[in-house]
């Protein structure tokens, strides 16, 4: 039985998250200062975000079933960053807002392409009493390149305040430094695919014959995350209210890196927590701090009530992202992994497009604040309903 946590290919999948998100989070913090300065609403942002996310969710869930019918992983990943890595400068190129659109798709889809493939790569590493561990040490790295990324932001718009655009070519570097990495890897042998699947068709909405196949277990958890996540909106929406709050370019990029030091610091530790006490009880834990985390962010203007706020809100991003697809690794079959996994994350990135558009509608009509109760209230009974369902 393997007991081994950082395999070679562990860590070369972490350290290209690393590189991939030193080039994503340099600009997620700057990104909706700078469509805010080109003229982009708060619903044309949320609009942007959610057809992004939907995007991302469709092609992570129909890559994913691809991957695992054709028993192949890294063309996936390699693929998937590299489109990621080009959409960077797109974004600087031209200021239309369909321009935007599909730039900032492509990026989306780029993640869809890789996100299933990658994460079957990094479960066959693993057994069951390791995957937390696994998932989140894979986690941390990426996080630690949102702590990276941003930080050099932060030191570049100290000497050029308001310069964005350069910022979109710069990025482009580790992006493809990702790319490169993924070439140290070479395909293993997956479990084949089934006779029927070799000559099946596929649409982009074809993973979701996986719903109706999959186990009891499945279909109970993904329901819960996905209600979470429809009230869960872009963290675009807390980078805005910090703005609106009156917080300086600098002091709400310094509180994002600082939300990521936790993240990226916790990730392994509460993944490895996640194999010894039960992954459930971290991710309900994790879950619960969201809650209150959102409530207090419906009603702070304080810079340092943002400091702990975004501190409990890396405590909660440590405790369910990896922690998630770990658990839903765990109950997926082994030979649909990848579909498990790009299905679930389909359906989230799906409800986060929901999540998205909604929460700029309510923030345009009624202010900040009830985007944020709403969302504490609603994860508040995902919790209990979870808690009900997953009793034993």
């Amino acid at each position: 039985m393997k007991t081994r946590i950082f395999t070679r290919t562990v860590l070369v999948l972490s350290f290209v998250s690393l590189f991939a998100d030193v080039a994503s989070e340099m600009l997620y913090p700057v990104m909706p200062i700078y469509l805010k300065s080109i003229g982009f609403s708060v619903v044309l942002i949320g609009i942007l975000e959610g057809i992004a996310e939907a995007t991302a969710g469709l092609s992570k869930g129909y890559f994913g079933k691809l991957s695992d019918r054709k028993g192949i992983r890294l063309p996936f990943v390699r693929w998937g960053y590299f489109l990621a890595a080009i959409s960077k400068p797109m974004i600087a190129l031209w200021t239309a807002p369909g321009w935007i659109f599909g730039a900032r798709t492509l990026d989306r889809f780029g993640k869809g392409l890789r996100t299933g493939a990658r994460d079957a790569l990094l479960s066959d590493e693993a057994t069951k009493e390791t995957k937390g561990a696994i998932f989140g040490f894979h986690r941390g790295m990426d996080t630690l390149g949102a702590v990276i990324g941003p930080s050099f932001a932060l030191l570049y718009l100290y000497y050029a305040p308001a310069q964005y655009k350069p910022l979109f070519y710069i990025a482009f570097v580790p992006g493809i430094v990702s790319v490169l990495l993924l070439f140290i890897l070479k395909e293993k042998k997956a479990i084949a695919a089934k006779p029927k699947d070799k000559t099946s068709t596929y649409s982009l909405l074809s993973f979701f014959s996986y719903w109706k196949e999959s186990n009891a277990d499945y279909k109970k958890l993904v329901a819960g995350l996905m209600v979470f996540t429809l009230f869960n909106s872009s963290d675009y929406f807390l980078l805005l209210k910090m703005k609106d709050a009156g917080l300086s370019d600098t002091h709400v990029i310094g509180v994002y890196i600082f939300y990521n030091v936790f993240y990226a610091l916790l990730s392994y530790p509460l993944g490895a927590l996640g194999d010894k006490i039960g992954l459930k009880n971290v991710l309900f834990g994790g879950l619960l701090v969201f809650a209150i985390v959102y409530f207090g962010m419906g009603f702070n203007h304080s810079l340092i009530i943002f400091f702990v706020l975004f501190l409990l809100y890396g405590v909660y991003a440590a405790a369910t992202d990896g922690v998630s697809t770990a658990w839903i690794s765990n109950i997926a079959d082994k030979s649909d992994t990848a579909t498990g996994i790009g299905t679930f994350k389909g359906f989230q990135s799906i409800c986060t497009m929901g999540a998205s558009i909604l929460a700029g509608i309510i923030w345009s009509a009624y202010g900040a604040a009830p985007v944020f109760i709403i969302s504490s209230i609603m994860t508040t009974i995902v919790v209990a309903y979870l808690g009900v369902v997953f009793r034993k």
